[in-house]
């Protein structure tokens, strides 16, 4: 087996500084998610499929997240293996628990009924949504592989030549939220957001970052 096609023995310099960046992605993309979730605004499209999930199913939220990526992860693993790396472990099995870790924070450390309030709800949607954009960007420039999630319109886009990536991106992300909202997700301002625009302004972040940490990176 060639496994230089798998992203996670790629190890692109500086490595160690990569897998850094990659993990605090991760985490800051689940504290933002954990706001998005806590002031029921909507959250991105595949968070949505998972609340979704969630109602019919008595696990956590972490968990069924877990498990909708390893759905998606069988045609990664089918189709393309080199978006599989440290990324695609680090998003796929953690990014859901560290949510639930941070939603448990905000019970003990906040007072009941503190993110009904309307004021609060709408000045915490700027920071889960910066927080959720900054941390997938993070990650993904880390160049250490992707979340099945991320991967799969890559993916469908190489291969429906008619489709440009930004028109699969978004028919994917829809196609998740319209799921989500069948399945009683959290559909609101968010998801809308994230399936127009997410795309684009990922990718402006990602070549900022990119440029930032890695251009002139001693080697490790």
């Amino acid at each position: 087996m060639n496994l230089n096609k798998f992203a996670w023995f790629a190890r692109p310099r500086p490595f160690l500084r990569r897998l850094t960046v990659m993990i605090l992605g991760v985490t800051v993309q689940g504290f933002g998610l954990s706001l998005l979730r806590a002031i029921n605004l909507g959250v991105d499209p595949c968070s949505c499929l998972t609340q979704g999930v969630a109602n019919f199913v008595p696990l956590s939220f972490g968990t069924c997240q877990l498990l909708c990526h390893l759905v998606t992860f069988a045609f990664v693993i089918r189709y393309d293996t080199s978006y599989i790396g440290f990324g695609t472990v680090g998003n796929m099995c953690f990014l859901g628990y560290i949510s639930d870790f941070f939603t448990w924070v905000w019970k003990l450390a906040l007072p009941a009924g503190f993110f009904g309030r309307t004021a609060a709800r709408w000045c915490l949607l700027a920071p889960g949504l910066a927080g959720l954009l900054l941390g997938a960007a993070a990650y993904m420039c880390s160049g250490l592989g992707s979340s099945p999630y991320d991967a799969l319109p890559f993916i469908i886009s190489a291969r429906v030549k008619r489709l440009s990536f930004r028109s699969v991106r978004m028919l994917w992300d829809l196609a998740f939220m319209a799921a989500g909202f069948v399945l009683g997700g959290s559909v609101g301002i968010v998801t809308v957001a994230v399936a127009f625009f997410c795309g684009p302004v990922v990718a402006w972040m990602q070549d900022k970052l990119t440029v930032r940490l890695f251009s002139n990176g001693p080697t490790p």
